[in-house]
């Protein structure tokens, strides 16, 4: 009977290998000619690539550029009052009693002025404050693209620990299953308790549990890195885990220097309080003179009634000179300066707190890089030793002295070891692109 019912396994166990043979066959056939894909092919896309493609594709840095553009063309609004300006006009009107506008000046058939500021302080202050503003607008660009670099080289990296990660637990799921199928086997033939069922049955729980939660984020980095790098909805992406250029290693003592050198943060404020200076400037020089040089040309008309009021008239009038004003006493100057000291005292006192918070700031990430440096080479050895171990185990379970369940358990700790030291990579990874966006040199990593 024994040798029956082993005959009986042989004969279905050939059966269902024919079958898969079969199937198998059969998927590798290659597609009709009615087959129509239903997605364009995943495109590999390199770290390096992925970062150009953002910084190509980033609506952030787009508006930045906007934005510098519009101070740009601001900062040139006020310096054009420094540069000839010539007008072209009529003021033709019919009057009753003196030839008047309401601007002051005689109706003219046509009429030509020019302008140009030749000294007045407070505007040339002005002027300057907007042109240091403008400036700092292009730092402002530096910090949307390294923004940028940031975001998209952690969303990379973290994808492709994610994606690694499902496949050890995948493969979890699979020895999972064994356990739960031995416990239940086990328990049925009375040699194990109903407790040791529900704990392997806990165990696969878990396992897809924590394979669903990696799955939507996936999904949400894969969406994320689509529309930075501006691909299609529809296309899909493939990462390949990569460690950060030789160039992040840097030392600590190298990072302060050139974090208060780069940091874009410290560099706007150190532009502001410039700009609050050039103001300060052109107010207190409020009390000089200002001189602007004016120039009119105009044509009269008759029909004014001029010969009325004026003993000559004369078609065509030209006149030009200088047009200089003295203040002798004004408030409204004191309270101008009053308001850019505050100003510049405020911009100096943030200057120095930034550069003090930001010398901690870069002292504490160096600290937390080593940290993650150190945890990595702890989750490194772990994994090592739980690989050393399952050799050691299987050498046992091929010797019959070890059960499946065990061996499986300890498959399960490997894949735990390794998860742990990826994520432990992927750690470090992000203290060092932190330290780095911290000290301005982000985007000297990939030039």
């Amino acid at each position: 009977m024994r040798l029956l019912r082993t005959a009986l396994g042989v004969v279905t166990l050939t059966t269902l290998c024919s079958g898969a043979r079969a199937q198998e066959h059969l998927a590798q056939k290659p597609a009709g000619p009615n087959t129509q894909a239903t997605s364009p092919a995943p495109v590999a896309v390199s770290l390096k690539r992925a970062i150009e493609l953002a910084l190509q594709n980033s609506k952030e840095i787009q508006v930045t550029k906007i934005q510098a553009s519009v101070a740009d063309h601001a900062a040139q609004i006020t310096k054009a009052q420094f540069m000839p300006n010539l007008y072209a006009g009529s003021g033709a009107g019919y009057t009753n009693g003196i030839p008047e506008t309401p601007g002051g000046r005689a109706p003219s058939v046509f009429n030509l002025t020019y302008t140009e500021q030749v000294l007045n302080e407070p505007l040339r202050g002005q002027s300057k404050e907007m042109q240091e503003q403008a400036k700092a607008q292009k730092i402002a660009l530096e910090e949307a693209k390294s923004n940028v670099i940031s975001r998209t080289a952690m969303a990379y990296l973290e994808l492709g620990k994610v994606r690694h990660s499902l496949e050890l637990l995948r493969a979890e799921q699979d020895s999972a299953e064994k356990i739960l199928q031995v416990t239940q086997e086990r328990q049925s033939q009375g040699f194990e308790l109903p407790v040791e069922v529900t704990k392997a049955q806990l165990i696969k729980a878990r396992v897809v549990q924590h394979i669903l939660r990696l799955e939507e984020r996936e999904d949400e980095l894969e969406v994320f890195l689509k529309y930075q790098l501006g691909l299609p909805e529809t296309q899909a992406i493939e990462v390949s885990p990569e460690d950060l250029p030789g160039e992040a290693e840097l030392a600590g003592d190298n990072l302060v220097a050139a974090a208060l050198a780069n940091n874009t943060g410290l560099r706007l404020a150190e532009s502001d309080v410039r700009a609050k200076e050039f103001r300060l400037k052109g107010e207190r020089r409020g009390y000089f003179p200002t001189l602007e040089l004016v120039s009119i040309y105009s044509v009269l008309a008759k029909f004014n009634n001029y010969s009325e009021f004026f003993n000559h008239f004369q078609r065509n009038n030209y006149n030009a000179g200088i047009d200089m004003h003295v203040p002798i006493f004004s408030a409204q100057i004191k309270a101008n300066i009053g308001l850019a000291r505050v100003n510049l005292d405020a911009a100096k006192a943030s200057l120095t707190n930034k550069r003090a918070e930001l010398t901690a700031d870069v002292r504490q990430k160096t600290r937390r890089l080593r940290e993650m440096d150190a945890a990595k080479e702890v989750a490194r050895l772990e994994w090592q030793l739980a690989q050393q171990n399952v050799a050691v185990l299987q050498a046992q379970f091929g010797e019959g002295k070890l059960n499946l369940r065990d061996m499986e358990k300890a498959r399960l700790e490997e894949n735990d070891k390794w998860m742990a030291y990826l994520d432990a990579n992927f750690q470090k990874q992000q203290a060092q692109l932190d330290l780095l966006k911290t000290a301005g040199q982000l985007d000297k990593v990939w030039q």
